[in-house]
């Protein structure tokens, strides 16, 4: 059982945010996400894509924003379950929750806070007929550990950030990298377009455009893919097929947790904290809604705010919090460090 104050549900740029708040306020975190790794669609959908509306930032790169909110929040110690999805809550006597994913691993804390961005992210499958028998048998949607591709032969379909960041990692890993897409043109950032085209030059990725994997081969696993190039069918022998789509974001488990919904998010009261409709769990960023919600991280910053302040009076009933500025009261970590502005120096005039 891993217990904690404030358990997040959502390891995106509001969820990580949190963090940083409730630490402010001498308050754990814990925080659970089905990708695997923090900064949802910042780290797995586009990492090297511009963001222009983060206040003090003319322009960060999402994945730079999303290792800028470990690192603020990193003093904190905050702790991760990651590659497993909130599956079922249940409501004490104390009125604290005890929250347990897919694979079992059990949380207990006084305040949950979903923080879900647009949903738990399930892959896009290629319509490809028996893919299902072929998934964890050579077909991954995501890749967790790129070791577990050394020496192998990989096939990666998808024309976007991740299918061309994996195809260039895996270079150094895998002993042979081959990228499918259906169109000549990508759209994943510049550079990494750059970087495959250079690649395969030096024959370290075997780029086939426009062309679709349209079957595949094996007894019991991957075996082969036939790829479809120009009304011609060739087959590629390899140890795993790997489609990056990108992800399709859907509510989940959650949508059964007894929450109030509308058009697959979840009510909020706005003008007080950013409570549900549930007392001690409340909905912040991009999964929640109320009347002229906009759907920004900077909100979402915003939101965690005042949950925080909300879960602090939960977790300690009657105890007043006087609301300091970090510049004068500074920031003490978890871990045993100090944040703090330069003491002005008294000198006497004589």
């Amino acid at each position: 059982m891993i217990k904690t104050d404030i358990l997040i549900i959502g390891a995106g740029p509001t969820g990580l945010f949190t963090v940083f708040e409730a630490g402010l306020l001498k308050l754990k975190c814990h925080l659970i996400d089905a990708l695997p790794q923090p900064g949802g669609q910042c780290s797995e959908i586009y990492p090297k894509k511009p963001i222009y509306d983060i206040p003090g930032f003319p322009e960060i790169l999402a994945g730079d924003l999303t290792k800028n909110l470990l690192e603020q929040g990193k003093q904190f110690e905050p702790g991760f379950t990651l590659g497993e999805r909130a599956e079922t809550i249940e409501k004490q006597e104390d009125g604290s929750f005890i929250v347990t994913t897919n694979k079992g691993t059990q949380h207990h804390a006084l305040v949950v806070a979903i923080a879900g961005g647009l949903g738990s992210f399930e892959p896009r499958k290629p319509a490809i007929e028996g893919i299902a028998d072929y998934e964890d048998k050579g077909v991954e949607y995501i890749i967790k550990d790129p070791e577990f591709y050394r020496d192998k032969k990989v096939v990666i379909s998808g024309g976007g950030d991740s299918a061309l960041d994996w195809s260039i990692f895996l270079t150094d890993v895998a002993s042979e990298v081959t990228l499918i897409h259906r169109r000549n043109e990508f759209r994943g950032a510049l550079d990494s377009v750059e970087k495959v085209r250079e690649l395969t030059l030096l024959n370290k990725i075997k780029l086939i455009t426009p062309a679709e994997v349209k079957e595949l081969h094996g007894d019991g696993k991957i075996e082969a893919v036939s790829v479809v190039k120009d009304g011609e069918t060739t087959k590629i022998d390899t140890d795993h097929f790997i489609p990056l789509f990108g992800l399709s974001p859907k509510l989940g488990p959650i949508g059964n947790w007894g929450l109030d919904i509308e058009k697959n998010a979840i009510k909020v009261d706005n003008s007080l904290n950013y409570q549900t409709n549930i007392p001690g769990i409340f909905a912040i960023g991009d999964v929640n809604t109320y009347p002229e919600k906009l759907k920004l991280i900077l909100c979402g910053f915003h939101e965690a705010t005042l949950m925080c302040q909300a879960a602090y009076r939960i977790i300690n009933p009657g105890k007043k919090y006087v609301l300091k500025y970090t510049t004068v009261s500074g920031i003490d970590g978890f871990d045993g460090t100090r944040k703090e502005a330069p003491k002005a120096v008294v000198q006497a005039i004589n």
